[in-house]
């Protein structure tokens, strides 16, 4: 009697649409997990038309092509004697559904249609598919005659069932249903499933790696059993990056695992499973085993089929392993870069175009592209064909072979310094050393004479010259000044990127590359269409915070020394004149406030969903310590003003990798207006009334104690010097103090 068995689960980069390359790569993860002895494989959510369709799932093609590559899958010769499923779209009944589609030796065996869908973040799964709400229940499917003439079958179950094999009991989830409280894992192990498979599309956030390991020894060690958890990785047209580490879970511990960050294509992993282990598990938790014994039984596919062999007892079980998780820094340094790499070889664009401004958002770009080539030369050298095969097509050159990164970095990015009158030495300075540390193809220009002429036009119609505030101008002059220097540049970046690789001999064109970060995007600290305007951006999910952190991990890592004096510098747009050559503008003192505040702010609207009023209240508490009630007041006022006067900026975000949970992006998710009552009239005024009950409290409590602290008499101090009807002008809100406090970003600009 067999009591070992070989599962594989794969990571599969996938692309919404190519139905081509999906299958192809279907085919070579079947193909590993065979050559690794599995006798069962599984793989990604949605893998055979790619997770992003989106409203292609509305279309009839999208389903037919699923069926037409499923049969390509199901017939191929590699694909016999192996218990297989794949994900992909169904219609029943005229109901879409995500499903999971399990076959063996060209027969259909079971189609199970997700049951929970997701919601949140980036997911609109309602919006395509419907839940299968009938549990434990299956149900006749039709299937389309180009299955039929070739399986002989006309029906097939479906709905929720397990399959039982001759030696073992499967069950399936998809994806959300394992985050769920209402898991159905629990249910189906209840009723005997030793092997629970989940097919997934999970993308990854900064830090949250542990959260899909966590659930999977959980639900192992809580109910026994093996759970297979495959997911995607890459970017399969969105702004996601799929999370990879695909993983197997055995009794409580993890036994095999992909990577999180990898350009490798297909990756399969596989681990040897004791069933014997599974049930003496099972059968020593006592209180599991009642449970069980009073479990409702879920619908049986029957199939005579082994997943173990007779003679296994030289076959070696799977050990138990040590996951190590990515610092935050190297999630910066590795996700981005693969997302980047995916973007630019299915693009078809020869590179790309980088405005490096010698400040920290550019630069960390610059690294990230610089951390994508040095993947890309590892690859290659342990012998990667596919990525050898991307880059040759990329570079229109069939013969070339990557080997140092320096190299590989000054064929695929160029980067640009431009200048005004406004820019420092300084700057000049930092961007042309981390360019030539990284080897970047990198020049300076100076657009002094393109502001003119488009100053010269405004002149000629107007007969007015603006003038900058430090000038004599108003502060719309001052504002529209820096504008225009901002806008000018997006215009020359896109104008030296269409012809960079013309100038360099090469066919094709370049990517134009963002580097505005989530925290200037939540603020709305950017000019509506300037270089903030690209065609992607790696750092637009990732706070100013945490990219501090990931230039001191790449100084070291990728040995740029250049990057010390750029973090040493305070962060500026330079866009107003230099005083005596010196600074006159730095970013946080434009905005008002710093960027671990607007971290702050970020977190508390849209992880904790405060609005003005729940805002204040929290951070009374956590600010308690360096800010009155008063000065939090201050501080959320201001805030809410600038986020709705900037909130409309968001349309027109530039495609950000994902990577914060506080993402303002408007285009996937955060769907909030971007049109708002500027001065949130009733929200402010229930924390003037607020402010004014603390004040009170705080006085009558000293009143029943008859004495009055140091820490009291500090804080109605600091309340006195900003009587509360006076707040509304304390927050800024005239015209020449907001300006003051918007400055190179603008009022509706």
């Amino acid at each position: 009697m067999g009591r070992k068995v070989t599962v594989a689960v794969c990571t599969l980069n996938q692309w919404a649409m190519d139905f081509e390359g999906n299958k192809n790569r279907i085919i070579q993860s079947i193909k590993e997990a065979s050559e690794l002895g599995a006798t069962y494989r599984t793989g990604p959510e949605l893998e055979v038309c790619g997770y992003s369709c989106e409203d292609h799932f509305h279309e009839p093609d999208t389903f037919l092509h699923s069926w037409q590559v499923l049969l390509e899958v199901m017939t191929s010769p590699a694909c016999q004697n192996m218990l297989i499923d794949v994900g992909m779209p169904v219609q029943h009944k005229n109901v879409s559904y995500n499903c999971r589609v399990a076959f063996l030796n060209s027969k259909i065996l079971l189609i199970r249609p997700k049951m929970l869908l997701c919601e949140d973040g980036n997911y609109r799964e309602t919006r395509w598919f419907s839940p299968w709400k009938k549990e434990r229940e299956v149900e006749d499917y039709f299937l389309p005659r180009m299955i039929s003439n070739v399986t002989g079958q006309t029906t097939v179950p479906f709905g929720e069932a397990l399959i039982s094999t001759r030696d073992t009991c499967l069950g399936y989830e998809i994806c959300e249903e394992l985050w769920n409280p209402s898991s159905r894992h629990i249910p189906m192990c209840l009723d005997g499933a030793e092997i629970i498979s989940n097919g997934s599309g999970s993308y990854m956030e900064l830090r949250k790696a542990f959260i899909t390991v966590d659930l999977v020894k959980s639900t192992t060690f809580k109910n026994g059993g093996a759970y297979l958890f495959s997911n995607l990785r890459g970017c399969d047209g969105q702004r996601v990056y799929f999370n990879g580490c695909s993983c197997i879970g055995v009794n409580g511990d993890i036994v095999g695992r992909t990577q999180q960050y990898s350009l490798i294509d297909v990756e399969v992993i596989a681990s040897t499973i004791d069933l014997e282990d599974i049930r003496s598990y099972r059968t020593n938790c006592r209180s599991r085993s009642h449970s069980a014994a009073a479990s409702p039984a879920f619908p049986r596919v029957i199939v005579d089929f082994s997943l173990s062999s007779d003679n296994d007892i030289s076959v070696p079980s799977c050990e138990p392993l040590q996951w190590i998780y990515h610092t935050p820094e190297e999630e910066i340094a590795l996700g981005p870069a693969c997302w980047l790499w995916d973007y630019l070889r299915r693009s078809g664009q020869g590179g790309f175009f980088l405005p490096l401004s010698g400040g920290i958002d550019s630069a960390s770009v610059a690294c990230i592209v610089f951390s994508m080539c040095t993947q890309v030369c590892e690859s290659i050298q342990k012998g990667e064909t596919q990525v050898l095969s991307d880059v040759r097509k990329i570079m229109c050159q069939p013969d070339y072979t990557p080997t140092d990164p320096m190299e590989l970095c000054n064929r695929l990015l160029v980067t640009c310094y431009m200048a005004t009158e406004n820019s420092s030495q300084e700057t000049k300075q930092r961007a042309a050393q981390l360019s030539s540390q990284i080897g970047s193809y990198h020049f300076s220009v100076a657009i002094d004479v393109a502001v003119s002429a488009v100053l010269g036009i405004f002149t000629s119609v107007t007969s007015l010259v603006p003038k900058f505030r430090t000038k004599g101008g108003c502060p719309r002059q001052n504002l529209a000044l820096q504008n225009i220097q901002a806008r000018l540049r997006m215009v020359i970046s896109y104008l030296f990127a269409q012809l960079m690789l013309w100038v360099r001999g090469r066919p094709g064109g370049l990517l134009v590359l963002g580097s505005a970060n989530v925290d200037e995007a939540l603020r709305g600290y950017m000019t509506k269409y300037d270089c903030s305007s690209a065609d992607v951006n790696p750092i637009g999910g990732i706070s100013k915070t945490d990219l501090k952190g990931f230039l001191d991990y790449a100084k070291s890592r990728f040995f740029l020394p250049a990057i010390a004096e750029i973090m040493q510098a305070p962060p500026t747009a330079e866009l107003e004149p230099l005083n005596d050559g010196q600074l006159a503008q730095t970013d946080e003192q434009d905005m008002g406030m710093t960027y671990a505040e607007l971290s702050h702010f970020g977190k508390l609207r849209k992880m904790a969903h405060c609005g003005p009023y729940s805002m204040f209240c929290k951070l009374i508490h956590t600010w308690g310590h360096k800010c009155s009630p008063l000065e939090v007041a201050v501080k959320v006022k201001h805030f809410f003003r600038c986020y709705a006067i900037n909130r409309h900026k968001m349309t027109v975000l530039t495609p950000s990798y994902h990577a914060e949970s506080y993402s303002p992006d408007d285009n996937r998710f955060d769907h909030r207006p971007f049109l708002y009552l500027v001065h949130w009239t009733w929200q402010f005024k229930e924390i003037d009334n607020a402010v004014a009950k603390l004040k009170e409290g705080v006085v009558e409590q000293d009143d029943k104690s008859g004495n009055r602290s140091a820490s009291t008499n500090q804080l109605l101090g600091k309340i006195s010097n900003t009587s509360v009807t006076n707040l509304n002008n304390a927050s800024g809100v005239t015209s020449v103090s907001y300006a003051k406090n918007t400055n190179r970003k603008g009022v509706l600009i």
